[in-house]
């Protein structure tokens, strides 16, 4: 497989950021062209970047076992959001990005051959998109995703409450915004059948569970069908390595001997 790490500068969020690319070598090919090759959008987490997917977990391994093209952006510390400040780093993830890999790789930003998917605040992204622009994704998933935005009335009277502000703008506004997954579900009621397929995962151990117990109740009552997985976990990198793993076996066919 071939690593590419490059440096690109985003109109829509007017300022260089590090890209890192996993392509298939030519002698992997088998017959189908980059253009046409299963396309992954992988995303990090608050404290990472571009790196994190690469450094610490399998999925160049992966990658190669599939046949797989696989995306890894980074965007900050900020939630794959449209931040007030005019960074529009969703705008960014869904459409710039495709755009660039198009004009530079030739990669074809097909709905069959695109999945998202992210741990963390990247799981949260990766919903995120995956409810904004189902037509784009055929499956996302979630390890370990915000799920819900009571975790940001934790930091009410908290120093990181300043950094949130920034990102989603006013916090008493959040509920029923495009940041909110209440509101994700409640769109995406009105016709479930134009959504990708949903995954989800969770550790018992995380702080994050209460939150996807509830998103998991809530896909449920409002006819959103998601495959949803719990086990015994932290957040942490082992968790995940497993949840990556799990969830591209269920959506993927590897490649041929």
């Amino acid at each position: 497989m071939a690593l590419i790490r490059l440096e690109h500068l985003p109109e829509t969020v007017k300022v260089n950021l590090p890209l890192n690319i996993i392509l298939p070598d030519p002698g992997m090919m088998k017959g189908i062209p980059v253009r046409d090759r299963k396309v992954l959008y992988l995303l990090h987490g608050l404290s990472d970047d571009a790196s994190a997917w690469q450094r610490y977990s399998p999925i160049e391994i992966l990658a190669r076992h599939y046949g797989l093209v696989v995306v890894m952006p980074s965007v900050g510390r900020s939630f794959y959001a449209d931040m007030p400040n005019g960074q529009l780093y969703f705008t960014y993830l869904t459409e710039e990005l495709p755009r660039y890999l198009h004009e530079v790789f030739g990669i074809i930003p097909r709905r069959e051959n695109t999945l998202i998917a992210g741990l963390s605040m990247g799981g949260y992204g990766a919903f995120k998109a995956a409810f904004a622009c189902p037509d784009r994704y055929y499956a996302a998933a979630s390890f370990s995703g915000v799920l819900g935005m009571e975790l940001f009335s934790a930091f009410k009277d908290d120093p990181r409450n300043a950094e949130f502000v920034y990102v989603l703008g006013d916090l008493s506004k959040i509920s029923g915004s495009e940041h909110d997954p209440a509101a994700w579900l409640q769109r995406a009621s009105q016709n479930p059948s134009v959504l990708p397929r949903l995954f989800a995962t969770i550790g018992r151990q995380e702080d994050l569970y209460p939150l996807n117990l509830q998103f998991k109740a809530a896909c449920q009552s409002l006819g959103v069908s998601l495959d949803y997985y719990e086990e015994d976990g932290q957040h942490d990198w082992l968790n995940w390595n497993r949840q990556i793993e799990r969830f591209l076996s269920k959506v993927l066919e590897p490649l041929p001997v």
